[in-house]
Parts: structure tokens; C-alpha cells; sequence
């Protein structure tokens, strides 16, 4: 069994830049949670499936949330929490995790991988301590922003799959779903913009309107949305989440592919969703402009 640090390892193999810290997200015992877990590990196994031709670490096991830390060579004070997906099983951690670090610090952005707690522990809510997580990793990041040179009001959210739902639920929701417990939590916990690739589980499953828990908020930030139309996980919530947006004047932007499925990160193939970041990129350019 390998630990984080071996995962990191494995992924620094490719073109994925050096960890600069790992934090962990909370003082004592996560919010809820009383089981103790198996040790962490890749659960993919040698028949895990390939995407793009490359292996994917799938990171099972998670009872110690943390946020992996990866700057930039040339910060530009914009910061990004990436929540990888995994259907709240575990985290596609290279695929949707530190490859988009990478992608990221490229652009001069400080990139916060967010290692959140899978499997899910309540099954009335599966979100709900993954969002715990997401919401606490940005009153943290907050609470230190002088320590990395981070403008507090330039730290966005990026989420893939049920990373996705995860990122828009910390966005979106009115409320945190635990206590305060210190100052960091003073912080306000939204992002300042928030991009969902291929979102799961924000609508009903019939997919006529967004689940009753998904609401804007007053002050809603812009979103950026990517879904292809052929993905079993259901382009319905990027498009009913994209309408809510617009029908609130709140900016956003939405990009349907014909093709391209599902779980493709930032690897490219033939499938021209894969094209995304560049997408993206043009995006970001006035989400990272200081305010």
C-alpha cells in the first residue's frame, strides 16, 4: 500500500511540479466522522483503467483531508482549489488532481489540490464531507493568504465529476455544513469563481431541474461550465445549473461537446472537449485580474 507521498511520487514521474507543502485541513478529528479507515491506497489495481493511455492513480481510503500545495514558478496571486473526482469512492488523484496543478502553476496560478474524504460517510447526503472539506480548505487558504502572497479575493474552485458537484456545493450553499472551529473559519468559504468539468449529481435524476439543494446565492460568483452530450454522467447538470445562472444574471459560461464521454482530466484525445483549457485559459484571464 502506498502512501500519499508515494502518490505524489508516481505523479512527479510526468511533468507534475514538486509539492511546495501538504496542510492538513482540520486541527483534530473531521467534522462527523468516528470510523477509522483502512490505510490510504491505489485501489486501481493492475487492471485499473487507462485514460488517454496512461495509468490513473485512483486514491481510495481517505480519512486525513488535507491540501496538497503546488506554486508556481512565477505567482501571479491568483490561487485555485482542484477537487478531483472519484463518485465520492475515491480521487482521481493525478488524472483530475495534480496534472491540473501542473496545468495551473503555468498559467501562474497557485494550485491547492484538495486530498478530501472518500468513501462518503453519509449516504442520505454523499456530499456532505467532501463539501465540509472544500469549504474549510478555502477559509484556510483565506485565513493564510499573506503566508503564499494570495489575493483573498482571487481564489477560485475547479472540480471534476463528483469533484464537481463538490466545488459547486461549496460555492453555492447558503450555510457551512459543520461548526466553526478556530479563526480560519471566521473566513469566508466561497470562491471567488468556480469551473465544473463534467459535474455529477446536481440534478434530479430525471433531469428536469436541479436538485432542491442546489440554490444560488445572493452574491453568486461566475461559473465556467464543460460537459460533452454523450457522457453517462448526464450533461443535465451543467445545463440546468448554466439556465439558474443565467435566469440570476450572473455570469457564466457553458460549453456542450458533441463527444468525448466522461473522466478524461486534462488528457488529450481525438474528442475535441478535450480542448477545454484553452477554453479555459481565455476564461480565467479576467477571473485572475486583480479586483
Amino acid at each position: 500500500m502506498l502512501s500519499l507521498a508515494a502518490f505524489i511520487c508516481l505523479a512527479s514521474a510526468g511533468q507534475t511540479p514538486p509539492v511546495s507543502a501538504t496542510i492538513p485541513l482540520w486541527t483534530g478529528k473531521p467534522p462527523g466522522d468516528t470510523k477509522t479507515l483502512e490505510p490510504e491506497r491505489d485501489t486501481s489495481g493492475p487492471n485499473g483503467r487507462n485514460v488517454a493511455g496512461k495509468p490513473v492513480i485512483r486514491l481510495g481510503n481517505v480519512s486525513t483531508p488535507a491540501l496538497v500545495v503546488y506554486k508556481p514558478e512565477k505567482p501571479n496571486g491568483a490561487s485555485v482549489v482542484i477537487c478531483p473526482g472519484g463518485g465520492h469512492q475515491i480521487l482521481a488523484w493525478d488524472l483530475e488532481g495534480t496534472e491540473v496543478a501542473e496545468w495551473l502553476n503555468r498559467l501562474g496560478v497557485t494550485a491547492f489540490v484538495l486530498k478530501y474524504r472518500v468513501p462518503f460517510r453519509d449516504p442520505s447526503m454523499r456530499y456532505r464531507a467532501a463539501v465540509q472539506d472544500a469549504q474549510r480548505a478555502i477559509s484556510l487558504i483565506r485565513s493564510r493568504a499573506g503566508e503564499w502572497n494570495l489575493d483573498t479575493k482571487r481564489i477560485g474552485i475547479l472540480g471534476f465529476s463528483a469533484g464537481g458537484e463538490t466545488a459547486a456545493l461549496a460555492t453555492l450553499l447558503n450555510d457551512r455544513l459543520y461548526e466553526a472551529t478556530d479563526a480560519a473559519d471566521k473566513q469566508p468559504y466561497r470562491a471567488d469563481f468556480a469551473v465544473l468539468v463534467y459535474p455529477a449529481y446536481l440534478a434530479n435524476k430525471e433531469g428536469t431541474a436541479l436538485q432542491p439543494h442546489v440554490t444560488l446565492p445572493k452574491d453568486c460568483p461566475p461559473f465556467l461550465l464543460i460537459h460533452a452530450a454523450d457522457d453517462p454522467v448526464t450533461s443535465d447538470s451543467s445545463l440546468l445549473l448554466f439556465q439558474a445562472l443565467k435566469r440570476a444574471k450572473v455570469p457564466a459560461e457553458l460549453h456542450i461537446f458533441a463527444s468525448g464521454g466522461h473522466g478524461y482530466g486534462l488528457r488529450p484525445t481525438e474528442a475535441a472537449v478535450t480542448r477545454w483549457p484553452k477554453l479555459a485559459e481565455d476564461w480565467l484571464k479576467p477571473q485572475m485580474t486583480s479586483r
